[in-house]
C-alpha cells in the first residue's frame, strides 16, 4: 500500500506508544517544532508487533470492538486527532505515529 504525503508541509514530531492494554489516546503536539501556535492536522499511524483496534467517536475501543488495523498497515488519519483511541487486540502491540500539517 502506498501513501501520498504530498500535502505535508510541517512535521510536528514522532511518538511511539508501547502500552496499549487499555484504550489510549494520542499525545498530540500542541505547537510547531519552532514554537508556533499551530496544531497538526493529520497523523500517520502504523501498528507494530500486533494488530490494534481504533475508534474516533469518543468511545473507547475494546480488543474485539472497533476498527481493526493490521500490523504494518498505515492509517493516514485526518479527523479529530484528539478523539482517536487505540487498544491492542492481543498483547505486544506498539503504535508508531508521526504528526503533520
Amino acid at each position: 500500500m502506498s501513501i501520498n504525503l504530498k500535502a505535508v508541509t510541517v512535521c510536528f514530531g514522532y511518538q511511539q506508544i508501547t502500552s496499549l492494554s487499555s484504550a489510549t489516546k494520542l499525545t498530540v503536539p500542541q505547537t510547531t517544532p519552532n514554537g508556533g501556535n499551530t496544531r497538526p492536522v493529520f497523523a500517520l499511524i502504523v501498528p507494530e508487533g500486533q494488530a490494534v483496534r481504533w475508534r474516533d467517536d469518543r468511545t473507547a475501543p475494546t480488543a474485539s470492538v472497533g476498527m481493526p488495523l493490521a500490523v504494518g498497515v498505515p492509517l493516514q488519519y485526518d479527523g479529530n486527532i484528539q478523539d482517536i483511541q487505540f487498544i491492542e487486540q492481543v498483547s505486544g502491540a506498539k503504535l508508531n505515529i508521526s504528526y503533520y500539517s
